[in-house]
């Protein structure tokens, strides 16, 4: 089976769930997106949410990814900056549980915290305080810590240090990598454009895309937009919702179907869907068992609060997908 590192902001999720759009308002958080914040607006957001019903996991987009890898028994590594704090300890051992090889850099710097606002739409509203995360740059890659590996996934979080970004892809492709790349939310594309299309033009294999990043990235609607994004690289998933999702390739184009759930938070579905098509890929599987995969478990997680599931679902998920993959 491929091994997969993955690098990303080492974040610990505050999922948070509030009654109407209010608190989206008062702090200018556009629905669906992702802000960054400074502290004292994060801790302004966490305090005013103090009366709701909320959770606290280890996540940020890569993370979360790996950590679904590696409970499904995937070989994975993660490349992280986080405090010297309890917050820190708390996503460490969250992912070395998984059975994550962690290859964390600790900071003075708090860790960084997201605070996930899931409105009763199961809409999800993230304002991010990276912290520590936002630490991480191209000195702290060295070759050695891409050796063994055989995929890199990266959040398109990252790509406000275009030089961060670039190093890595470049380290990887000179290990004999393939290079996967999510594009993380529709307002990090609009505003790093021109570095997305650099980075994917040049180093993306693997590309990972919701019908609003496409759209941002292209200016096209989802079936044209997907056309243009398999030039660029040599395969694309694009995910449409309910809608489930389409993967390209040079040879083939799938329709993937969305298994149907009841929907409680969308939170993670992104993150989980990669997790299945990488785990797929890893194991060498058809595109389109890779695809179903990823519908997988992008449906399992939406049933739940937040983007971590437990050992019980993920023993559950496991029967499934052996099932999945005994079908013609």
């Amino acid at each position: 089976m491929k091994r997969i590192l993955g690098i990303g902001n080492a974040l610990v999720d505050v999922v948070t769930l509030v009654e109407g759009d209010y608190i989206l308002q008062e702090f200018k958080l556009p629905k669906g997106s992702m802000q960054l914040v400074d502290r004292e607006k994060s801790e302004g957001i966490k305090s005013a949410t103090r009366i709701f019903p909320r959770t606290w996991t280890s996540g940020g987009s890569a993370a979360n990814t790996i950590h679904g890898l590696a409970m499904l028994g995937a070989d994975t590594g993660f490349i992280g900056s986080i405090g010297r704090d309890d917050t820190g300890d708390f996503f460490e051992n969250d992912m070395k549980k998984a059975g994550v090889n962690t290859l964390l850099i600790r900071r003075n710097s708090v860790t960084g915290t997201a605070v996930a606002l899931i409105t009763r739409d199961t809409e999800r509203t993230f304002a991010t305080h990276l912290g520590a995360a936002v630490e991480l740059g191209a000195d702290d890659l060295k070759p050695m810590l891409f050796e063994g590996y055989d995929i890199l996934y990266l959040e398109g979080y990252l790509i406000s240090d275009f030089d961060f970004v670039e190093t890595a892809c470049r380290y990887a492709k000179e290990a004999g990598m393939l290079v996967a790349l999510d594009l993380a939310s529709y307002n990090i594309v609009e505003t790093y454009l021109d570095s997305y299309n650099k980075i994917v033009e040049g180093y993306v294999d693997i590309l990972f895309a919701n019908e609003l990043e496409a759209r941002e990235f292209t200016g096209l609607e989802p079936k044209e937009a997907l056309t243009v994004l398999s030039g660029m690289s040599d395969i694309v998933i694009l995910k449409v919702g309910a809608q489930g999702s389409w993967v390209k390739s040079k040879e083939e184009l799938i329709k993937i179907s969305a298994f149907p759930v009841e929907c409680v938070d969308t939170t993670g579905a992104g993150d989980l869907y990669a997790a299945g098509f990488l785990y797929g890929f890893a194991r060498d599987l058809t595109l389109e068992k890779c695809g179903i995969l990823g519908s997988l478990m992008a449906g399992k997680v939406i049933e739940i609060v937040g983007a971590r599931m437990d050992r019980d679902k993920f023993t559950t998920i496991k029967k499934e997908i052996e099932l999945i993959l005994e079908e013609k």
